[in-house]
């Protein structure tokens, strides 16, 4: 479509919207009319505001800081103003009677409260911890109450709520102290118990038991060499003992030969009883050596017992010296092998224990490491709970000596001299545009449903039909004057619809600012 054609199409519409603007003009006047009572009748809105501040720098607070708890303190004054428009909190403003929000019929309650949560608004101002507070209403005085009452809930549940947090916080962590103490003995009891059981066992590494067992199994294998070469010792005595005659000839008898013996064995036996006096000043009755000793001692004193009672006899007793040293050197040999055998036997039976032990060790430790597992866990963390009730503790007095948070009122409730809504002055302007366009729109409108056709072209293009002539319209003198004063007319109307507009718009805009 080139642009003589648009200007065509254009020329078109606007005739046909001049056939009908008696239309326009009455269909602008009624949305003018309608607009203006609209504007009359709609209420005013007056906003009542509040400005409140929180001081959470306390001087307290860096001084105690690692001491006593403290909360993040931005950061509850942030949800408690976040939360201040919760569904309680409006109930009982509007059950207020000072406020007078309570609605007659019980059915309207929830969209009065809702309607309420929606005109509250609660935003910070600025940076830091200021909030504005506010709300809209038909009465100023309604308002102004409303925003009162929302600053008391918003200062009073900031202690409210700590308070009880701090009720809830400290009966949570005495009830988990109770619990953990109550683990803490059970876990001792349980440790108790095993160490008990595996008495010997525990605090030994398998490291030192090996390193015992080397040492044992040298020991045992150093007294069995002992005890071979002992073994060897004696029985060579005896082979010499057995081919040595016991008698001496009488002519060969000295005659201190008996005293010489029994002396003999007195210092033998003097020497041994010393030996032991030394023993048991190291050692217990139940050391191998010190057994051994007194086996030594109980033969000499046999010995000597029995050549007391040979001294009657001359034939049965030998008297060849020779045969006493041996068979006195062979009980010596006697009692050598019988401490050696019974250190052995001792040896064996600590290296056998020490090997049966050494095999449970790793078990042992194994359940012994899950037992001070478990037991630490739990002393850490009763001994954390226990801490931090005292942080808590600490800073519940500090919070009640000196609160961590100042209320401050900047602003207290007012209400704006004049409604904020609505702009009378903007509406009636809308309303002079509005009642302009339903004009045009008027028009137009009829203009589309009824079309009419001022040349040849246009017919034959909307009626897709061959058009067969034309008709030319001349008019009189008298026409011309009649047309002339129907457009000066309609001028006027349209002027008076402006004038009108005008001065409604100007007298909206003084009682405005009166």
């Amino acid at each position: 479509m080139d642009t003589t054609e648009l200007l065509r199409q254009i020329r078109t519409i606007l005739r046909g919207m001049w056939r009908r603007r008696w239309w326009g003009l009455a269909a602008a006047c009624v949305t003018a009319v309608l607009g203006g009572v609209v504007v009359a009748v709609i209420q005013d809105r007056y906003e009542a505001s509040s400005r409140v501040y929180v001081d959470t720098q306390s001087v307290l607070k860096p001084l105690m800081a690692g001491l006593a708890f403290q909360p993040d303190i931005d950061q509850q004054v942030r949800m408690l103003a976040r939360t201040l428009v919760s569904r309680p909190n409006v109930e009982r403003l509007m059950d207020s009677p000072e406020i007078g929000l309570a609605p007659a019929d019980p059915r309207d309650r929830e969209k009065v409260l809702m309607r309420l949560m929606d005109r509250i608004k609660v935003n910070p101002s600025g940076g830091g911890n200021l909030y504005t507070i506010s709300y809209r209403d038909t009465s100023p005085e309604r308002a102004r109450r409303l925003v009162e009452g929302l600053v008391n809930l918003f200062m009073e549940s900031s202690i409210d709520s700590k308070a009880r947090d701090s009720q809830e916080a400290s009966r949570f962590i005495d009830e988990q102290i109770a619990d953990y103490e109550r683990k803490l003995v059970e876990a001792e009891n349980r440790l108790k118990d095993f160490k008990l059981r595996n008495f010997g066992m525990t605090g030994v590494s398998n490291q030192d038991y090996f390193a015992r067992i080397s040492e044992l199994s040298d020991q045992v294998s150093k007294l069995r060499i002992e005890l071979s070469a002992a073994e060897q010792s004696r029985d060579a005595l005896r082979r010499e003992l057995a081919s040595e005659e016991p008698q001496l000839p009488p002519d060969a008898l000295p005659a201190t030969g008996g005293a010489a013996m029994l002396s003999e064995l007195d210092t033998r036996l003097e020497a041994q009883k010393r030996q032991l006096d030394e023993l048991l000043r190291r050692y217990t009755e139940e050391h191998p050596d010190v057994v051994a000793t007194r086996r030594t001692i109980a033969q000499i004193e046999e010995q000597r017992l029995r050549e007391a009672q040979a001294r009657g006899d001359k034939r049965g007793a030998a008297t060849n010296p020779v045969f006493q040293r041996i068979r006195m050197a062979l009980a010596e040999a006697e009692a050598n092998v019988a401490s050696l055998r019974t250190r052995l036997a001792a040896q064996q039976a600590q290296l056998d224990q020490i090997r049966a032990r050494a095999s449970r060790i790793p078990q042992v430790e194994a359940e012994l490491a899950q037992l001070n597992r478990d037991y630490d866990v739990i002393r850490r963390n009763y001994e954390q709970l226990v801490a931090r009730r005292e942080a808590a503790s600490l800073g519940v007095k500090i919070d009640q000596s000196s609160p961590l948070t100042d209320f401050r009122l900047v602003e207290p409730a007012r209400v704006a001299p004049t409604p904020v809504f609505p702009s009378r002055k903007v509406l009636a302007v809308l309303v002079v545009l509005a009642a302009i366009g339903a004009g045009v729109a008027a028009t137009f409108g009829l203009s589309q449903l009824s079309p009419s056709f001022d040349n040849e072209r246009t017919l034959r293009e909307l009626s897709g039909r061959p058009v067969l002539g034309t008709v030319s319209l001349v008019l009189s003198n008298a026409a011309r004057v009649q047309q002339r004063r129907a457009l000066v007319g309609f001028a006027g109307a349209v002027a008076l619809f402006f004038v009108a507009n005008a001065g409604w718009v100007a007298w909206v805009a003084f009682q405005s600012r009166v």
